[in-house]
């Protein structure tokens, strides 16, 4: 099988971005960054070049403006596949902006599309969320579980992507999609020299517990204690960002495989739920740091408890997660502690 020699990373500087750029390297492809830098720094570029040896292409732009989408595009016509992380991301975010979200995630697939189809490329994997399930009735999740309303509109614009691909393929059976839904990603690589760092006040659980231990922000709060889980706080599946890369390469590479046409989706997680509680106390355990926490009402537009059923991922793709809990909440300390030193 041929492996198409030029990637596209759309949102490569961004935390999971980032993390799949150093894997497509490593395996040998020659990585194109589009990013507008609105959650991100270019100074990850040039730490993605002393992890890999090799400083990734960067081109700084926002995708949702139609021109500058389509003129990367032609210069870049060369390129096998695209991988699309562009997006804003944020749940809590989502529900006070919605405007913002529907016009960012929706406009800038639609132009990605555009220009892929104006140079001929065909393949895309895009970075979906199990936000599209909602609360499901049954857990673990499959692929084949309904997709309910989503509680967000962050959750929302993932669903109305996901119909654009699909519909894109009714249409045309030369296109070749893959859409990646995964659960929540935490960690960092563990050369410590990129991780997650939001602009901003963090809206995820992971930076928050490594900014406010490093006395960067107040107490965390944890959002609901009264859910129907077994210490009442919400349950989800958290995954490794460095076994969430892994999940993105091998997606690319199936897309070209013989015969494979059409549109495919897969859940990205490890299988297994855990709660807030439980994160705060594998983060203490596996550092040795105390985590100073306030339990508050529970925060609009988030579900109870979710994780994934990944054995389509692990029999089709090839992939599987491999790093526990432990490994992860280290790997963000390791990474929260290296930025301390870099300053």
């Amino acid at each position: 099988m041929a492996k198409p020699k030029k990637i596209i990373v759309t949102g490569g500087l961004g935390y999971i971005g980032s993390h799949t750029v150093v894997e497509l390297q490593q395996r040998g492809y020659e990585v194109v960054i589009a990013d507008n830098l609105s959650n991100s720094s270019a100074s990850v570029a040039d730490r993605i070049g002393r992890i890999t040896g090799e400083t990734p292409v960067l081109e700084v732009l926002d995708l949702s403006d139609r021109t500058a989408c389509l003129r990367f595009f032609n210069i870049h016509a060369d390129a096998g596949a695209v991988i699309h992380f562009a997006a804003a991301k944020a749940v809590n975010e989502s529900v006070h902006k919605p405007l913002h979200y529907y016009r960012n995630n929706i406009d800038a697939l639609l132009y990605v599309l555009e220009g892929m189809e104006a140079v001929g490329c065909r393949k895309l994997v895009f970075s979906s969320s199990c936000t599209v399930y909602g609360q499901p009735e049954r857990l673990p999740v499959t692929e084949d579980t309904p997709r309910l309303e989503a509680m967000s509109p962050y959750g929302n614009t993932k669903r109305i992507c996901e119909d654009i691909l699909s519909d894109t393929v009714k249409a045309s059976q030369e296109w070749k999609f893959l859409a990646l839904r995964y659960f929540n990603p935490i960690g960092a690589h563990e050369s410590a020299l990129i991780g997650e760092l939001p602009n901003g006040v963090p809206a995820n659980l992971m930076p928050y517990i490594t900014q406010s231990v490093a006395g960067l922000r107040p107490a965390l709060q944890v959002f609901g204690h009264d859910y129907p889980t077994p210490d009442g706080t919400p349950v989800r599946d958290y995954i490794h960002v460095s076994d969430l890369a892994e999940a993105h390469v091998a997606a690319m590479e199936y897309l070209g495989k013989p015969g494979f046409s059409g549109m495919d989706f897969f859940n990205v997680g490890t299988g297994r739920g855990y709660s807030v509680l439980e994160v705060i106390q594998s983060f203490e355990r596996a550092t040795g740091k105390k985590v100073n926490y306030e339990i508050k009402e529970r925060r609009q537009g988030d579900i109870t408890q979710i994780w994934a059923d990944t054995s389509k991922a692990s029999r089709l793709l090839g992939w599987k997660a491999c790093r526990d809990l432990d490994q992860m909440t280290s790997s963000a300390w390791k990474w929260q502690e290296n930025l301390a030193r870099a300053k």
